[in-house]
């Protein structure tokens, strides 16, 4: 009895740490915080699975009971408005008018309104809204779940429509599992994605650049601006209808046609998902649906979003919750979707959004200024998303570095596979902005591609679409500026071309190459596409010159973007052909400051990197695995724009030296150009 009361005493001193404080030991003074989150979440499942009569993927079925739907007797409509009066739905099939027949009933006891239609009552293509009244007021409003709307070309005005084909998509590859390791995206918009001054299409896009982002070497691609928005400017992030998939692109089934072909292809197609806000637009979106500006979203001075100029969804209301957690499973299970990225996360996790924070230690993240049903929302979206399909892809767009977004539920972490590693296209800003080129310190470069939580994995970028915006500037542009507009022809070069050319591969190189779980790119960045992008508007006279992708430019075989559109796709190949890629721990080899040289090995591929813009090495040797080494890619070939000062045909021997026989390590003996990097495979 002794001996077990002793025992006893042991395992109740020793705490039973949660995953992700067993991980991290700087989080045990918040692990009360941590499994508070957890249990957050957990208490909220049990409550939408009423203890344990339905799942979360049954509860999140909201698409298919609210809105328009046509069964085999009929049509019925349904809408949450807790706050209405009167509902009546007005559109082609009664002339716009109120009429008794089309008035909606409140199911009583609830806030939810419903109409019951015979068959003939509407047809496919119909545009209608509701007309909704309230105490005090009334206006013409498009149905919160409405899965199809579009606008009028000539009066602008944005209505709901019948979707309801006579021959709806016949899926070709209904099961897929996208073979995303590691994951390579292709960010890209369909309205900007062609050559020419106008909106793309879903067909389009299926048709042109579909094929360009294979033959590219991408296996993913996330698309921008799905979720229907009033105003094309906004890059889709302020949005009105959360099921409709935006008009301007094409029709339901082009879109489905588009991720069939791309399923296909293997390539899988996740979507960026807006949830951290939504437009301000009233007769549009779902600012005052029936009267209570706060039915979706947060009352008093947290309503609004005071950088955005958009509303704060209440992630506190189950209800909201709802709509959210139904507009995930929708995506995945009526468009095929492979996952989302989610914008805006910072913003979703903190009273203050982010702005003005400094985030420079853990107690930062746990001060009590947390949006706890926020992070309680996240949680149980990952977890949906996953039950929905277990092969889903989620990130997480988040800049504070929130400990856990990318960790498991069951550590208690909020559940996403990966977090954008914003860190990274920031240092080279930073670098490219304020420092010579030779102040880059490849220490420095080291430590930001590869500064990361070991348990959690991040999407990797030099630049995304933020990089490419008016105000700012693609990498490319910084590096080379005007001079892509005089020197940018083969043979025609200058200084600042050939520095930008060499810098750009590298920059690209170094960080795909430190990746743990995935790589982005921006449409069009892999060829150094020039200028900048900037939509439709007043200040530019509502022009699309720099809403589109000049793909003519890099099927210019006389100009140097095909140079490095070329690199891109041999340095994806690379990277996928080595086995396991992300399951190899990135070993550095050698750094050296001075010398602005850094070698570093993933498996049987070793990364050197000079990055000096006058110094060239001979014989400059590293420590690595005996044996031989064949380059399988240099960034200094001629096919690549680069000088060909290195004869790449070589196989390259390891040199005997007696102080590291035990270590089974000898001296590899190189030739490095200035601003040139090189990857050998081990044979």
């Amino acid at each position: 009895m002794v001996a077990t009361h002793k025992v006893t005493k042991q395992v109740m001193k020793a705490p039973k740490h949660i995953g992700l404080v067993k991980n991290d030991s700087y989080l045990e003074p918040f692990e009360d915080a941590i499994r508070g989150r957890y249990e957050h979440a957990m208490w909220k499942i049990n409550e939408f699975a009423q203890n344990g009569k339905q799942s979360l993927s049954e509860f999140a079925n909201g698409y298919a009971y609210y809105g328009l739907h046509r069964l085999p007797k009929g049509w019925v409509f349904r809408e949450w408005a807790p706050n209405a009066t009167d509902i009546y739905l007005m559109g082609d099939f009664n002339n716009w008018q109120e009429e008794e027949a089309y008035r909606c009933k409140r199911i009583q006891g609830t806030g939810n309104w419903e109409l019951k239609l015979p068959t003939k009552a509407m047809k496919h293509g119909d545009l209608y809204k509701m007309h909704v009244y309230w105490n005090g007021g009334n206006g013409e409003r498009i149905p919160a779940w409405a899965q199809r709307v579009v606008q009028d070309e000539q009066t602008k005005i944005f209505s709901a429509q019948v979707w309801n084909p006579l021959h709806p998509y016949m899926w070709k590859k209904d099961k897929f599992k996208a073979k995303v390791n590691p994951l390579f995206i292709y960010e890209c918009h369909i309205g900007m994605a062609q050559d020419a001054e106008k909106v793309g299409t879903y067909r389009e896009f299926k048709d042109n650049i579909l094929p360009r982002i294979i033959k590219a070497g991408y296996n993913c691609i996330q698309i921008m601006a799905i979720q229907e928005h009033p105003y094309y400017g906004s890059f889709g992030y302020h949005v009105s209808s959360f099921f409709a998939p935006s008009s301007r692109f094409g029709t339901p089934e082009e879109l489905k046609e588009l991720i069939d072909t791309a399923h296909q292809n293997g390539i899988a197609v996740i979507m960026d998902i807006v949830h951290s806000h939504a437009v301000k637009n009233e007769v549009e979106g779902l600012g005052n649906l029936a009267g209570d500006p706060n039915q979706y979203f947060y009352p008093g001075e947290r309503r609004e979003h005071p950088a955005w100029d958009s509303l704060c969804f209440d992630y506190g209301k189950n209800e909201v919750v709802h709509f959210l957690l139904s507009n995930c499973k929708y995506w995945l299970e009526e468009y095929h979707f492979d996952g989302f990225r989610f914008d805006g996360v910072t913003s979703m996790l903190y009273y203050s959004h982010g702005l003005g924070e400094a985030f420079t230690n853990y107690g930062d993240y746990f001060n009590g200024r947390e949006d706890d049903n926020a992070i309680c929302y996240l949680t149980l979206a990952n977890k949906l998303i996953h039950e929905v399909n277990p092969d889903a892809i989620t990130i997480a767009e988040e800049v504070s570095g929130m400990p856990g977004l990318a960790a498991k539920f069951e550590d208690g972490g909020y559940g996403f596979n990966y977090r954008m590693a914003m860190n990274i296209p920031d240092f080279w800003i930073k670098t490219i902005k304020e420092l010579r080129d030779e102040d880059w310190k490849p220490s420095s470069i080291f430590w930001e591609v590869k500064n990361r939580r070991a348990d959690e994995k991040t999407i990797s970028y030099c630049e995304s679409h933020d990089q490419a915006l008016v105000g700012d500037k693609t990498i490319i542009f910084r590096l080379i500026d005007a001079d892509m507009y005089w020197h940018f022809k083969k043979g025609d070069e200058n200084d600042v071309a050939n520095r930008g050319i060499a810098l750009h591969k590298m920059i690209r190189l170094v960080t795909a190459s430190a990746i743990n779980g995935g790589y982005l790119n921006f449409m069009g960045n892999e060829f150094g596409h020039p200028e900048w992008i900037d939509f439709p508007r007043e200040g530019n006279g509502w022009s699309y010159k720099y809403a589109r992708r000049q793909w003519h430019l890099v099927d210019n075989k006389d100009l140097d973007y095909q140079y490095l559109g070329d690199f891109d796709r041999a340095m994806l190949k690379v990277l996928k052909g080595e086995k396991n890629f992300n399951k190899t721990p990135v070993v550095e080899i050698w750094h050296n400051d001075s010398d602005q040289v850094l070698a570093f090995m993933r498996g049987e591929l070793i990364f050197v990197f000079n990055f000096s813009p006058t110094r060239s090495f001979t014989d400059y040797g590293f420590l690595v695995p005996t044996g031989s080494y064949d380059v399988v890619l240099n960034t200094d070939a001629r096919e690549f724009g680069g000088n060909g000062l290195s004869d790449d045909s070589i196989t390259h021997f390891t040199n005997f030296d007696p102080l590291y026989v035990e270590d089974r390590k000898e001296w590899l003996k190189l030739y490095i150009p200035a601003r040139s990097a090189v990857v050998l495979k081990k044979n």
